[in-house]
């Protein structure tokens, strides 16, 4: 009880924030090109890895990542429309067509880049040109953090208890290390590191902690998605969860942007 009082000035800043129609409005965004962006970087990553570096081993480990993101039958439903779609097209997915779906797969950086922005008092946001160049790095970097993933649970992805394992201890710190990137990088000021890399190791554990509790509750919110929306269950599992978990990313946002200014840190634009 006392260390949550000595906790709660940190806290009920954070709660307070996330009542804010604004930062729903934000997350929603961001959870909506969730939906529209993430297939295409994974139709782009799995034909790379699969068609052109054969890596077998860690395409069965992106199969693991989804289904540990999204547990039960719309992580099976994800994995295998993404295996009937590389299995489709083959070593046919041309270089244009890859640029096209890695333009499509940055589209989650704009609204984000947009209220990482107003959370650190940035007036100014980048232009459209500027912000896609940021985001095919960060997609680059991302894409490459989360894939370290695979490529750790591929040596023992044919055992399924032990890629598990394996999976969650590598999950965590590229979780952090993804976050940390995003904080770091996709505002358009010079954000103070050490403040973002502390909120990003709270971000990081606290989207662990979501994702087990989806994989607890995952039978019931499937039974209830499947009876209310039939079609598109799957769908708006992918926006709930993609929601939740942009809620999160800006609430640590905003503690580190609430620290820098009790500490006196400015942030400038910088264009």
């Amino acid at each position: 009880m006392d260390r949550l009082k000595r906790l709660w000035p940190d806290i009920k800043p954070t709660l307070l924030f996330w009542t804010e129609t604004e930062v729903h409005v934000y997350s929603f965004s961001v959870a909506a090109n969730v939906l529209l962006s993430f297939f295409p970087f994974l139709v782009v990553a799995t034909s790379i890895i699969r068609y052109a570096l054969h890596w077998f081993g860690v395409e069965q480990g992106i199969y693991l990542a989804l289904r540990d993101y999204f547990p039960g039958e719309t992580g099976a439903f994800i994995v295998r429309n993404l295996q009937a779609t590389i299995y489709k097209h083959g070593q046919a997915l041309s270089m244009f067509s890859m640029i096209l779906l890695l333009f499509t797969a940055n589209g989650i950086f704009m609204p984000l880049e947009v209220a990482l922005n107003r959370i650190w008092g940035i007036s100014k946001n980048r232009s459209f040109l500027k912000n896609q160049l940021v985001s095919q790095g960060l997609i680059l970097g991302c894409g490459f953090l989360w894939l370290a993933t695979s490529v750790a649970a591929s040596p023992v992805v044919k055992i399924g208890w032990l890629s598990a394992i394996v999976y969650k201890l590598a999950s965590l710190p590229v979780t952090i290390g993804i976050v940390f990137l995003t904080y770091w990088l996709l505002p358009n000021g010079r954000v103070p590191p050490l403040l973002v890399f502390i909120a990003a190791i709270f971000v990081g554990v606290s989207i662990e902690a979501m994702k087990l509790l989806n994989w607890l509750i995952w039978p019931w919110l499937n039974e209830k998605m499947m009876r209310e929306y039939a079609p598109f269950a799957h769908s708006v599992t992918i926006i709930i969860w993609s929601f939740i978990f942009s809620m999160l990313v800006l609430g640590g946002a905003d503690w580190s942007a609430r620290k820098a200014r009790e500490m006196n840190l400015t942030v400038s634009s910088i264009d």
